[in-house]
């Protein structure tokens, strides 16, 4: 039985998070190969025993390895499942490890799409002028089509991005929250900002936005303006009535791209208002050079009870309206 010694050095990542509090994670490990010898010492991991299962454990430790720098989190459950061969993040990794690099972000870290449909996403925008992705929360459609902009204007194929969002508010009033126009609106594009930031360094992303080769600005400041030369993402356009995502598309100059997010569970519009996204899907579904992108559940890339909490709520078919129709015929 041929024998190997492996040793591992683990960086970039605290070494107390991959093995757990009094090592309960990698003590999980030692238990799977009970006839491996396993030591740690900070950021040091050697794997002593038969060559063949070495291997598979180093495969398993990097494994946990990449699911803490992906998900910046290590559960314990997520270790069990991924030593009993059963890892939902291993799997969606697994099916995408051909897809494309999208660009280095500000540390240097590979963005890329990270389960097939986002993949299908990187193509579409690829081949499209105008590209609509629709999905539940979390699925990495905002953060995947920053991503894209931001490559554009790495590699010089537009001038500036634009990016967009309808002052739609959750259960909130900007009349009455304080400050000025900025610090009004500035909370609902926190999600735009935060994707930038993880992209472009600090001090050069300052520089966009001053120079406005980025540019941050509710739906309505659109309106009149002809966008040339630019990346323009409209994220949240589930919250867009038909007459202003028409608005908005009818701004594209003839070197623009644009995509267009949004999650059709998530519509804060007033009940009498009808969504202009499913509207402008609809419409516009056999157009050549426009393209819609559908991700499910199946892409979520937070945590792992995302997942099933969309899934809790897909199950629910609206019973009580059915419910109470009955109630009004018997009437």
């Amino acid at each position: 039985m041929a024998q190997s010694e492996i040793v591992l050095n683990i960086e970039n990542i605290d070494p107390l998070h991959l093995y757990g509090e009094n090592n309960i994670k990698f003590n999980l490990l030692k238990k799977a190969y009970p006839e491996l010898t396993f030591t740690n010492r900070g950021s040091q991991i050697k794997i002593i025993g038969d060559k063949k299962d070495s291997q598979e454990a180093k495969s398993k430790v990097e494994w946990m390895v990449r699911i803490l720098k992906e998900k910046n989190e290590l559960t314990v459950h997520a270790v069990e499942d991924l030593l009993a061969g059963v890892s939902p993040f291993a799997a969606k990794i697994s099916m995408s490890e051909n897809n494309k690099l999208i660009l280095h972000g500000r540390d240097g870290r590979s963005i890329y799409a990270k389960t097939r449909n986002q993949q299908v996403l990187v193509d579409a925008v690829e081949t499209n002028d105008i590209s609509f992705v629709i999905g539940p929360a979390g699925t990495g459609k905002t953060y995947t089509a920053v991503a894209l902009a931001v490559r554009a204007l790495k590699n010089k194929d537009v001038k500036k991005i634009i990016l967009t969002r309808p002052a739609v508010e959750a259960g909130e009033s900007l009349g009455f929250l304080p400050g000025d126009l900025k610090e009004k609106i500035d909370p609902y594009l926190r999600p735009l900002y935060d994707a930038l930031d993880d992209m472009i360094p600090a001090e050069r992303l300052t520089q966009f936005m001053e120079s406005r080769v980025i540019e941050i600005a509710p739906l309505a400041f659109m309106r009149g303006r002809t966008l040339d030369n630019a990346f323009i993402i409209l994220d949240e356009a589930q919250n867009c009535t038909p007459l202003q995502l028409k608005m908005f598309l009818t701004r594209l100059g003839p070197s623009a791209k644009a995509i267009i997010t949004g999650d059709l569970t998530q519509i804060d519009l007033p009940y009498s208002q009808k969504s202009g996204l499913k509207d402008a899907t609809y419409r516009l579904q056999n157009i050549q050079g426009i393209k819609t992108v559908y991700l499910s559940r199946e892409d979520v890339v937070r945590h792992r009870l995302v997942k099933e909490i969309l899934k809790a709520y897909e199950n629910e078919q609206s019973p009580k309206p059915q419910i109470q129709a009955e109630k009004t015929e018997e009437e």
